[in-house]
């Protein structure tokens, strides 16, 4: 063990040649890649799993979907200030009209 010490301490300036630091700095990238594809791709799941909930609660109940519409208009006013249209479902715009005639 004193003998690995003492070349521990005698070795100051190690160079590696070239070729070698090009092939360690690949590994190291694709490493770092693999690394950021995973932790991607655990976040697509994450949001993938989030969008179904959110499903399952629209599907539970009617009026969230129509609140949530609502929500977002009112995101896209507080962000611009615009006009925004305010699109009716056919169904709605046929009983408008039957009940005018």
């Amino acid at each position: 063990m004193r003998e690995l010490d003492f070349c521990y301490d005698q070795m100051k300036d190690v160079r590696l040649p070239l070729q070698l630091q090009r092939a360690m700095a690949a590994e190291a990238e694709s490493s770092r890649d693999a690394k950021a594809k995973v932790v991607a791709a655990e976040g697509e799941q994450q949001a993938a799993r989030a969008l179904k909930e959110a499903a399952d609660v629209i599907t539970e109940s009617p009026a969230a979907m129509q609140l949530r519409y609502l929500q977002t208009l009112t995101g896209i006013a507080a962000e611009r200030n615009s006009t925004i249209i305010f699109p009716l479902p056919i169904d709605m715009l046929q009983l408008m009209l039957k009940k005018s005639k």
